[in-house]
């Protein structure tokens, strides 16, 4: 049996690197605001525009690979190594399917742009826009694959270093193509679109190549090559996959029709909610490499069939993550009236924020429960019930509630942050009473 010392210091070994990583995925979608908005206020409207919808769309591809990292993770724990490259493998075949049908989607949500009730000038260039970023689906989509099946194996370093070196190709991109340099004519929004679709590109070239090339992954074969349709692990795949991007779906479409319902109250209050967001969003970059740490540590373990150290990894990463969570929380109370500086200098706004960042202070620990809960659960492959149990916290519990205290309480965007407090709280709860429930009795020993 592994000790908790041992178990913590796997855990943030494996968090550490993924952390890192997301944050580099927040900065690549900073330098594209920041760098949209000095050419004017129409595209970076389209872009924000056109980012959102995508995102919402793309969020389930990202669960469907999200399938392979606990299944590699307890092959490798079973010391399987030919079932390993038989995952990716069948990974890569139904991940290009739903590739070609996200793409395809995609590109009939951008023509639909026209008819969302959107300025005319924005929509037109965020149609174009839209048209190339949904073409940078197929990058993401191979990386995604490669780097949740090394993940799976416990190398979450690679993936740190390609996107963080991705986000200096993309500034170089920006640079060039919005602003027209090297020669090349300014194509302003559009040339963002061109810079992400090569970044994405360069992403999944770098990571294919290192996984081609490195030696330590040539035992699993983990090429282009198919042997045969394994239907088992197909089903398995999409047994895990489709829940998981619904559970996401449900978590990010939740806050995207908080936002809507916020925009009913007035710039001021959207303002507000994007600072605090925007923090809190920081914060969860963290507690998504925690949760990931969790998902490998718990497959790992899982698939050795000890029982105690499955639950030990489990509630050790819940317990990480709460903590940090934490720490997180008192840093918001105690910055409060300070942190909304760094995006207004509007007295209004800075008040309205530094109440919603008391809230985010309070829902932090429930935040980093329900991410985690999430992670150790998709480790044990159990994921269809915690899907519902996400969809029952914010579309049942966290949006009534945020609306009835919002407007009929006329606590206004308060209101609508303690729904979303409520929400994450009860996902937290039910999310690691599942896990409790669910490991008490897999009677792996």
């Amino acid at each position: 049996m592994t000790s908790y010392k041992t178990h913590l210091k796997e855990t943030i070994k494996l968090a550490v690197p993924v952390s890192v990583g997301q944050l580099g995925h927040v900065m690549l979608g900073a330098t594209d605001s920041i760098m949209v908005g000095h050419v004017g206020a129409v595209p970076l409207a389209a872009s924000s525009l056109v980012n959102g919808i995508v995102f919402l769309i793309i969020v389930f591809g990202l669960g469907m690979t999200l399938a392979i990292t606990p299944l590699v993770s307890i092959a490798r724990g079973r010391e399987d190594k030919d079932q390993c490259g038989v995952i990716l493998r069948q990974s890569l075949l139904l991940n290009s399917v739903i590739t070609i049908l996200l793409l395809g989607i995609l590109l009939i949500v951008a023509d639909m742009i026209l008819y969302m009730n959107q300025e005319e000038a924005v929509a037109l260039q965020a149609i174009s826009y839209a048209k190339i970023i949904a073409f940078s689906i197929i990058p993401f989509m191979i990386f995604q694959v490669y780097r949740q099946f090394i993940e799976g194996l416990a190398f979450t370093k690679p993936a740190m270093y390609i996107t963080l070196a991705a986000v200096l190709v993309n500034v170089f991109g920006n640079w060039v193509f919005i602003y027209g340099n090297l020669g090349l004519p300014a194509y302003g929004l559009d040339g963002a679109g061109y810079s992400t679709l090569i970044t994405r590109s360069f992403m999944a070239a770098t990571i294919l190549t290192y996984v081609l090339k490195a030696q330590q992954y040539k035992q699993y074969e983990p090429s282009f090559k198919f042997r045969n349709i394994n239907w088992p692990v197909l089903r398995e795949l999409l047994r895990i996959g489709v829940p998981t991007g619904f559970q996401h779906f449900f978590e990010v479409g939740a806050f995207s029709f908080s936002a809507i319902m916020i925009g009913w109250l007035g710039s001021t209050q959207l303002a507000a909610h994007q600072i605090a967001l925007s923090l809190a969003s920081a914060s969860f970059m963290v507690i998504l490499g925690i949760s990931a740490a969790g998902t490998i540590r718990v497959g790992h373990t899982y698939g050795r069939k000890n029982i105690q150290d499955v639950r030990k990894a489990g509630f050790l990463t819940t317990l990480f993550a709460a903590s940090v969570m934490a720490f997180s929380g008192i840093i918001f109370i105690l910055f409060r009236d300070k942190l909304p500086l760094i995006f207004t200098t509007d007295p209004d706004v800075i008040k309205t924020a530094a109440t919603l960042i008391i809230v985010a202070a309070l829902f932090q620990i429930s935040d980093g429960a329900q991410a985690a809960g999430l992670g150790i659960l998709r480790g044990i492959t159990d994921v269809r019930i915690p899907m519902i149990i996400t969809f029952i916290a914010y579309w049942i519990i966290a949006l009534p509630i945020g609306y009835l205290l919002g407007f009929t309480f006329k606590m206004e965007v308060v209101g609508i942050w303690i729904g979303l407090l409520a929400g994450l709280t009860t996902a937290a709860i039910m999310l690691n009473l599942r896990f409790e429930i669910k490991t008490r009795n897999l009677g792996l020993n």
